[in-house]
């Protein structure tokens, strides 16, 4: 839905920006919230904001996620000042206070707005384009893990509970498949096959985080290339966006994800499924990039499952896929008939990709 101009007028008047606000548009990215690229006249300069609109559905607990994003962005800010980093304004997150020093401003119709600074000068691409990127995509979710390390104040708010709890996924499915409210079973069965014979990869993660083999850590949880911002002019990667599922989790899923969206040359719902391929070279630089950052803090064990973790985020999404697909599309935004069940199927085909060179791929970690 796009949101009446004077409403998103409205709503800016809540924050902390000194000026008039000109004009603003849709920004079509993400799968979750409804994001704004505002732009205000500041004493003869034009400066643009973010304004989203958070999607409460997914995110019960709004003041959680915006509790979470507070501590972390203060953090990261504070770690790269210590280290005399400069324009700190596009390497962080900025989150502007509401007139009433608040993160977030909830309206009268409980819909929770929050603000950001715009960062100028840089581009997401929805797809990885040269191994120089896949590495800049990996060394910089690397680095924000890092800085999280010493986090104080406690554990972060679940803010999606059991959001990478493989297991339970698999279960949601398999209800899915069993209710089949959407009637829609009967046209996936090759992809529920697919996902049934999987079933024991589920829980290989969780067992051994279970037995402490694997630590609990401070994790981005969404790290699609596309929320990495990498610089116009140089390419390197300036800031880590999309900050709801930060919280605690598992330094391999992080990493899976980013296997999951940066090694492929395709979107992840392309219809040529031939296209889908899990491109060696693109693993070896986001690899290389990623334990560039990463290996001051990472356990032996964490590295031994650094490649099986990109079979498994990939399985997963792909799970989720089908699950919203099979229960109606009520997770993900649609934006054609079965666009769920061409997402899942594009995630399935890279699994079977990763599949054939898993070994190739955890032999070349092991290297580094």
């Amino acid at each position: 839905m796009i949101y009446q101009e004077n409403e998103l007028k409205n709503i800016s008047g809540h924050f902390q920006i000194y000026g008039e606000i000109l004009h603003a548009e849709p920004l079509k990215i993400g799968h979750i919230n409804e994001t704004y690229t505002a732009t205000y006249d500041q004493g003869g300069t034009r400066v643009r904001y973010i304004h989203q609109k958070l999607n409460r559905t997914v995110f019960k607990n709004p003041a959680g996620v915006m509790k979470n994003i507070m501590r972390v962005t203060g953090h990261l800010r504070r770690k790269l000042e210590a280290r005399n980093v400069r324009d700190l304004t596009r390497r962080s997150l900025v989150v502007i206070p509401t007139r009433d020093g608040k993160s977030f401003h909830e309206n009268g119709n409980k819909d929770i707005w929050r603000t950001f600074v715009y960062v100028e000068g840089v581009k997401t691409h929805e797809a990885v384009q040269t191994p120089a990127q896949a590495f800049q995509a990996g060394k910089a979710f690397g680095e924000f893990q890092s800085l999280l390390v010493d986090l104080p104040g406690g554990r972060l708010v679940e803010s999606i509970p059991n959001f990478h709890n493989t297991r339970k996924r698999f279960e949601v499915f398999q209800r899915a498949v069993q209710a089949d409210r959407s009637n829609r079973a009967a046209g996936a069965q090759r992809e529920i096959a697919f996902a049934l014979k999987r079933q024991a990869m589920t829980g290989v993660i969780l067992d051994a985080m279970a037995k402490r083999q694997v630590p609990e850590r401070i994790t981005h949880n969404d790290t699609k290339f596309n929320n990495v911002m990498l610089d116009v002019v140089t390419g390197e990667a300036m800031c880590i966006v999309d900050l709801d599922t930060v919280m605690p989790g598992c330094a391999l899923y992080d990493f899976g994800d980013m296997v999951r969206t940066t090694t492929s040359p395709t979107l992840e719902d392309e219809l040529d499924l031939a296209k889908v391929t899990m491109q060696m070279p693109m693993f070896k630089m986001l690899a290389r990039g990623y334990l560039s950052t990463a290996n001051v803090f990472l356990t032996k064990r964490e590295k031994d499952l650094i490649a099986f973790s990109g079979k498994l985020i990939t399985f997963e999404t792909g799970l989720r896929f089908l699950t919203d697909y099979l229960c109606g599309d009520v997770y993900f935004r649609t934006h054609r008939p079965d666009h769920n069940l061409d997402r899942c199927r594009t995630q399935f085909k890279l699994v079977e990709s990763i599949e054939r060179q898993e070994i190739a791929m955890q032999k070349f970690v092991d290297g580094l």
